[in-house]
């Protein structure tokens, strides 16, 4: 009897340091749209999740100096800042909608950094492929982006503490390949509409995050969204050929026109999110 309760007290202390240490281990949470899973097409255009988003990349980036990190994702294809917030999107969460199942995976787990990336679901369906803006659509998504994302953000910073480093990140903008992909003149103009809304929203975006203590991922940056000058050879300006590059706006069907990001575009994010983060 003696020498079972010694050899179960040394197994006590040979495995109860590695349960604290499990318990312990940081979490980098993930939170936001498809673009936080990694979304791209197949070749007969179904939408799935892959290993190859921004994620995914800044996760790898990051273990490279923390090797014990862990990664949450939450995030839900086709999201927007009010099913986030309230509920009654795409995806089921146990709690009712992704913000309470974020902040209840904060109260129980050691979070050491939460990106998120959310807004663009709320107006993208609002420009059409054939250049068809709906004002309407635009104005009801800004509106429900002001309502929402100022009390998702408040929201995980009181969770989460004034410690914890929260990144968001701005837009895009994958309707820039207008320019060629639709016929002349309308896709310079419907091009150039695309990106005077795609600031718009990012000064709003950008505005939220840093006037609740979270960092900018300057995504728009990263893409070039503003930068019109020429690319030899294929003579088109240097924000359409990336947009064309680094997503799928300009596959042929049934692949695209798809908006999210190929492996090189979700590579361009996460090293936005890397330099916003900093040392960490």
């Amino acid at each position: 009897m003696i020498r079972r309760l010694v050899v179960a007290a040394i197994f006590l202390l040979l495995v109860t340091p590695r349960l604290v240490l499990a318990t312990q281990l940081p979490y980098y949470l993930a939170l936001g749209d498809s673009l936080a899973r990694g979304v791209q097409p197949l070749p007969n255009g179904t939408l799935i999740e892959t290993h190859q988003g921004y994620v995914d990349d800044l996760y790898g980036a990051l273990r490279l100096k923390h090797p014990f990190l862990q990664l949450a994702k939450l995030g839900c294809s086709g999201e927007t800042t009010t099913t986030m917030r309230a509920g009654h999107g795409p995806c089921a969460y146990p709690l009712g909608d992704q913000l309470h199942q974020a902040l209840a995976f904060i109260q129980t787990h050691k979070v050491a950094l939460i990106t998120i990336s959310i807004g663009g679901d709320n107006i993208q369906h609002c420009i059409s492929t054939a250049g068809v803006i709906d004002e309407a659509c635009l104005q009801a998504g800004v509106a429900a982006i002001q309502n929402d994302l100022p009390q998702i953000v408040a929201a995980l910073r009181l969770a989460a503490g004034p410690a914890v480093p929260i990144v968001g990140a701005n837009l895009y903008d994958p309707v820039l390949a207008a320019w060629v992909l639709l016929p002349q003149p309308l896709g310079p103009i419907v091009a150039q509409e695309s990106l005077q809304i795609t600031q718009g929203v990012n000064i709003l975006l950008d505005g939220i995050y840093t006037g609740f203590g979270a960092k900018v991922a300057d995504v728009a940056s990263a893409f070039r969204i503003t930068d019109f000058s020429n690319v030899p050879v294929v003579n088109i300006p240097r924000n359409v050929f990336i947009a064309l590059t680094r997503t799928w706006i300009g596959a042929p069907p049934p692949r695209g026109p798809d908006t999210h990001p190929n492996a090189f575009g979700y590579l361009a994010m996460a090293g936005a999110f890397y330099k916003a983060i900093g040392p960490f």
